[in-house]
């Protein structure tokens, strides 16, 4: 195939987005002719494209490469990839028009216009989240969802190189500024030139609405505020939660807990997650109702599940923010000894908040409040309810909002070591690292091994320890002791 035919098709795409119109199509090419270094271009009559946006894209790229106007494995490649991929994606005051049209006849054609958008311009980096491992495992709470995470590239020497040589410059202020739309990128700062965001209204402020470039799930999204400011669980953001469940029914949200290390990778940014998947926690049950006397309309339970969480249903929005801050405010003040739970240090440090997830339920509106405490200790350094010490070989990150709600994001170290394990198990010439080898002899000793059975059975070790990781993340333990308590905290309420 030719590049005249390349730039071409690739134009073609182009217009077919909504920015550009067919009187476009030379001043177009022309800009993607210089953007590849190329001195002319053979005029071709446009034809149906059956190649894709991002096979196009890589036609273009090998080009620009040979002609030395990138350096191959260099950040000038996804700055390159990010402004070529901006011609097909129109002007971010077009995409909220087109995306306020289609919500006007239903809010899921809005958000399938513009995931589609994300993901045909390459802003959702389809191929990269392609080659994640993902597989379920049956545990005793239902299914649970572990995903090997590889998507996100391994930086090489070279670019990790530039990185220390570039300069320091503070803007955009983080990831989820909204100063990220359409700029280019740098070394220490992924390009975004072709990144849209959809702007909301939440209670009298501005946020904005985009996909998240590396997607743990589907339609994995993020909502964040326009002001650059620390993540805060609050009344408003329970607020907030069911205002964005009623403007996108077809979706869950969440946000991360708003203390280290039982908050989210990024703290510093006010933001939430959503998006159209039916997480593991929300197939779980309640298991055990109890009555909240000042909210009679209120369905409120325990859920049977590896974390301690209360859900909230019922039909009225107001009466779930005031539950939810009233249950709030007497978890942040709430401490029982016997069973490791204190609400402040000595010196007035706070060690208690909540993970919030908001989803509807026909007419009604659902509220999940996950207990969380990050206080430490001289056995559990770490974190009395962070995965302990014997499971880390497996997971120590933190457990944030996605791994609360039952689905793993394992660091992707695990990709080769579950190979070594699987070939030290089978008496196979290995290299199984030191922190996996009493896993691998227990289990050893549990199963017999065969060619056909031992990836499936590390499979299913992998996540009965990533159920005993959101144990150990509980703060109300399942044992008759650990409800005894929860029961007492509940005759709080």
């Amino acid at each position: 195939m030719s590049i005249s035919q390349t730039i071409t098709d690739f134009v073609t795409l182009a217009i077919q987005a909504g920015g550009w119109m067919e009187l476009d199509r030379l001043y177009l090419q022309n800009r993607v002719l210089a953007a590849i270094g190329e001195e002319s271009l053979e005029i071709i009559p446009p034809k149906q494209v059956t190649r894709t946006s991002v096979d196009l894209l890589d036609e273009l790229v090998t080009q620009a490469e040979k002609n030395n106007v990138i350096e191959t494995g260099t950040s000038a490649v996804e700055i390159l990839e990010a402004q070529l991929m901006d011609f097909l994606t129109p002007p971010p005051s077009v995409v909220n028009a087109f995306f306020a049209q289609h919500y006007e006849k239903d809010p899921a054609e809005a958000t399938d216009y513009f995931y589609k958008l994300s993901k045909e311009n390459y802003y959702i980096k389809t191929r990269a989240i392609a080659k994640n491992i993902v597989f379920p495992v049956q545990t005793e709470y239902g299914e649970l969802e572990i995903t090997i995470n590889l998507s996100k590239p391994e930086k090489d020497p070279k670019q990790i190189a530039e990185a220390v040589q570039a300069a320091s410059i503070n803007y955009p202020k983080c990831l989820l500024c909204m100063e990220n739309e359409g700029y280019k990128g740098r070394v220490n700062h992924p390009a975004r030139t072709n990144h849209r965001i959809i702007r909301m209204n939440l209670g009298g402020e501005s946020w904005g609405f985009q996909y998240s470039p590396y997607a743990y799930y589907n339609e994995h999204s993020i909502i964040l505020s326009e002001e650059h400011r620390p993540m805060v669980i609050s009344k408003e953001t329970f607020s907030r939660l069911l205002k964005i469940v009623e403007v996108f029914p077809h979706y869950f949200v969440g946000s991360n807990a708003d203390l280290p290390i039982v908050g989210g990778s990024i703290l510093t940014h006010d933001h939430y997650q959503a998006g159209r998947h039916t997480f593991p926690m929300e197939k779980a049950e309640v298991e055990q109702y109890f009555e909240l006397k000042d909210y009679p309309l209120l369905n409120a339970g325990i859920v049977k599940w590896p974390l301690s969480v209360i859900r909230l249903q019922g039909p009225s929005a107001e009466d779930l923010v005031e539950a939810a801050a009233m249950i709030l405010e007497k978890w942040r003040n709430y401490s029982d000894e016997s069973v490791s739970i204190q609400a402040f240090s000595e010196d007035g440090t706070p060690h208690h908040t909540v993970t919030p997830i908001a989803r509807r339920k026909g007419k009604l509106f659902e509220l999940d409040l996950v207990l969380r405490d990050n206080n430490v200790s001289k056995e559990f350094p770490d974190g009395i309810f962070h995965p302990h010490q014997d499971v880390q070989h497996i997971k120590k990150e933190n457990i944030g909002l996605i791994e609360v709600m039952g689905l793993a994001i394992l660091p992707p170290r695990l990709n080769d070591e579950l190979k070594a394990v699987e070939n030290y198990v089978l008496d196979k010439d290995n290299q199984i690292a030191a922190y996996h080898q009493n896993w691998a002899d227990q289990m050893k000793e549990t199963y017999t091994f065969t060619e056909a059975n031992a990836e499936a059975i590390i499979q299913k070790e992998v996540g009965n320890i990533f159920a005993r990781v959101l144990a150990d993340a509980g703060v109300y333990k399942r044992t008759d002791e650990g409800q005894a308590a929860f029961k007492r905290f509940i005759e709080t309420l």
